[in-house]
């Protein structure tokens, strides 16, 4: 009788602790993390090289996180889609990878992530300069994170979601943008030992921004500290868009008396700019200017995402933005 009351006991406590275990409404969240590579992207097939190894940098770096590319680029992701309906051309380029011939918009690779049960997300963009499509990236972020649930805050769908920032750094107190300046400048002594070995100045040309002052400034920082960190070497940028432009590069290559120039682009891919605007045939090509006003010209069409050192500022970026938010990447 004894045996069979302790029986009845242990099993009403057993019910017990299992209806007041679901009636408490407990919900364990299982945190998952992934990065989302956010880049302006490129059309050109060998100019994907500078992408793929920022992307393979990161995925080194944390073996066990999840890094997922988006193009921010509409026009650029719309070509990507025109190939990859198109069977001759995927026959013709094996070599691409799936996730670039169906790449999406940053927006659309989160949510494929969040429904993938993703909701730790470290965007990383890989633009050079805090422009137009990192101000976007930093609206998408507090937008995404400000998206709540009726019932508890545990349910909403994204848990953290942190920013990185670009190459030449953003405002902010925790990490100064003269510090990301440095370390560009100290990933740029390939170029200026090709310099000095070709007895040459550098010009770089920059992508720039009509629409955002501040750019500009930020270029010039980077050519003045290059020129002290490389003393005989004459650096000079200018960008498609915006200050500085190819007149401002000229007026400095007078002003330093320089007479041969290393041509190369200050953008992460070697893309459509690179090989037209930059080092084309045409007469308002940068090569075709500088040439007109008696300058020896070398043109190296090599994307900065091809540099091992400037690629792992963009890994380092995203390790400080997760560390800041929290978010642990493995």
């Amino acid at each position: 009788m004894k045996f069979k009351s302790f029986f009845i006991a242990v099993a009403i406590l057993l019910v017990f602790n299992a209806s007041n275990s679901y009636s408490s409404g407990d919900y364990h969240v299982e945190h998952k993390n992934a990065v989302v590579l956010a880049m302006f992207g490129t059309t050109v097939e060998p100019a994907l090289q500078s992408l793929i190894n920022i992307q393979t940098k990161i995925e080194k770096k944390f073996p066990n996180t999840k890094v997922r590319i988006a193009f921010t680029s509409n026009i650029i992701r719309k070509k990507w889609q025109d190939r990859s309906e198109n069977s001759e051309y995927i026959k013709a380029h094996p070599e691409i990878p799936k996730d670039i011939l169906h790449v999406k918009t940053p927006l659309a690779t989160i949510a494929d992530l969040q429904n993938d049960g993703y909701d730790s997300i470290v965007i990383q963009p890989t633009h050079v300069s805090m422009g137009e499509e990192f101000l976007d990236l930093h609206t998408y972020v507090n937008g995404l994170m400000d998206m709540g649930t009726f019932k508890k805050p545990k349910y909403k769908p994204f848990y953290k979601i942190a920013l990185g920032r670009p190459a030449l750094g953003t405002y902010g107190t925790n990490f100064p943008y003269s510090e990301d300046i440095a370390t560009l400048v100290d990933a740029m002594a390939p170029d200026a030992k090709l310099a000095k070995q070709e007895k040459a100045g550098i010009v770089y040309l920059g992508h720039g921004n009509e629409y955002f002052p501040g750019n500009g400034g930020a270029y010039l920082e980077l050519a003045s500290k290059m020129r002290k960190a490389y003393p005989g070497v004459v650096t000079t940028i200018g960008t498609v868009e915006g200050f500085p432009g190819i007149e401002d590069v000229l007026e400095s290559l007078r002003l330093y008396g320089v007479k041969k120039v290393i041509l190369k682009p200050f953008m992460v891919v070697a893309g459509d700019h690179s090989m037209n605007d930059m080092a084309g045939d045409e007469e308002d090509s940068w090569k075709s200017i500088l040439v007109k006003n008696g300058y020896e010209v070398v043109t190296v069409t090599e994307g900065l995402g091809e540099n091992d050192q400037f690629a792992d500022i963009f890994v380092n970026h995203a390790a400080d933005a997760a560390e800041d938010a929290g978010i642990e990447l493995k």
